[in-house]
């Protein structure tokens, strides 16, 4: 397996892509059989798409998603005045990768269902389950979207990825690959790579002393905590952060550092959570989240700061080294999902993150989107959707 990286913020989409793909083509000893590309929505998806097959070798499988504000890879964090791109390139002449990219038109489920066939029949690979599977979809329904893959692969093979993010949260988000360009799509990369891969999901944050029952919901709007308004609650529990929006009004920078958390897992009594992002307090009180929330689940307020969340991601890809007892000299490259919302919250310190990553992984290649939610598998094998979070797979080289 080799994997190679470029990059470029140049604000024409073919000459970025030009320039990306020159960089990674000369780290190369082989043709690239998979290229996953990362960019600013700023970009046209359909320019860089075209451009991008044009620059391949036949065969290679071309693949796209945006990314909020730009990307990072190991050589840094690539954003100017909106733009940035990476490109990432997989040779690997004994694995097979297979790509699905199929519109949600209202059905998300049936969707991934289809996406997820078309990638494993895309990789020659009928009636294989996948090593693990990439995921960038478009945001709003990806419970729904996990759901589908599920449906098809069962519950046990590892979903990784990130919701398509732009720059205004404003639906200008997309994905190509397949064929075809989406706004609205699924896209999935069946991986059947011939190497050991490790695989963690975290987020930098920590639990408070806060928390309490979820007494009113409907899929992502909490009305009710603890038989209260939520947002009267949550207000409370940050010591007035949301004051001046109890009335209404958007949260998502104000609560960046103050999510709240519900429990997915214990490792040795000690419990981890999934992340849900507060967006917006809606006129009757309610909050609306990034993600689901059941009435009766137990929340927790959780909290982050500049430090934790500068400095975790190169935490999470050391720890699955030392998990395996690898060395970088055994790491190919990586793929790396860090929330838009966290990367916006520390923006001045981003060169922190890349930094962390390049100790953690040699400075070997990794492959860094931003995105408007978080999907992957915690320690018990189960595939989640969480905001605020990091995934990271680490690829060996045999």
């Amino acid at each position: 397996m080799e994997i190679a990286t470029g990059s470029s913020t140049l604000q024409d989409s073919a000459a970025a892509a030009d320039v990306a793909w020159q960089q990674l083509a000369e780290q190369l000893k082989h043709d690239p059989v998979l290229v996953i590309c990362s960019a600013s929505a700023a970009y046209s998806a359909r320019a860089l798409y075209d451009r991008l097959t044009e620059l391949a070798p036949a065969g290679c499988k071309i693949t796209g998603v945006s990314s909020c504000l730009g990307s990072m890879d190991n050589s840094g964090f690539h954003s100017a005045d909106g733009y940035g791109l990476n490109l990432t390139a997989f040779a690997d002449d004994t694995g097979d990768f297979g790509v699905g990219l199929v519109d949600q038109n209202d059905a998300p489920e049936v969707a991934a269902a289809q996406a997820m066939h078309n990638a494993i029949d895309d990789a020659d690979r009928a009636g294989e389950l996948p090593i693990m599977v990439w995921l960038s979809a478009a945001p709003g329904r990806e419970e729904a979207v996990l759901k589908g893959i599920s449906s098809v692969i069962g519950e046990h093979v590892p979903v990784i990825g990130g919701s398509s993010a732009d720059n205004e949260i404003a639906g200008n988000w997309w994905q190509f690959g397949a064929g075809r360009v989406q706004t609205d799509g699924v896209l999935l990369i069946a991986m059947y790579p011939q190497c050991e891969v490790g695989i963690s999901f975290h987020s930098g944050y920590a639990p408070t002393d806060h928390s309490g029952t979820v007494t009113g919901a409907d899929g992502r709007i909490v009305y009710s905590i603890d038989d209260r308004p939520a947002a009267q609650v949550y207000n409370d529990w940050t010591d007035g952060l949301i004051e001046d929006q109890l009335s209404g009004g958007n949260i998502l920078q104000a609560s960046t550092f103050h999510p709240f958390g519900k429990e997915a897992g214990q490792i040795e009594h000690v419990p981890y959570y999934a992340l849900l992002h507060p967006e917006q307090v809606l006129d009757d009180g309610a909050i609306r989240l990034f993600s689901s929330i059941p009435s009766g689940e137990k929340i927790t307020l959780m909290s982050g700061s500049a430090d934790s969340l500068s400095t975790r991601a190169g935490a999470v890809a050391r720890g699955i080294l030392e998990r395996h007892n690898w060395n970088p000299d055994q790491i190919a490259g990586s793929l790396v999902v860090y929330c838009a919302g966290c990367m916006l919250g520390i923006r001045d310190r981003m060169d922190d993150v890349t930094d962390g990553l390049n100790d953690a992984l040699g400075r070997t290649p990794f492959h860094g989107m931003f995105t408007f939610g978080e999907q992957g598998c915690f320690i018990d094998g189960i595939n989640r959707h969480g905001n605020l979070m990091i995934s990271v797979v680490v690829f060996t080289k045999d």
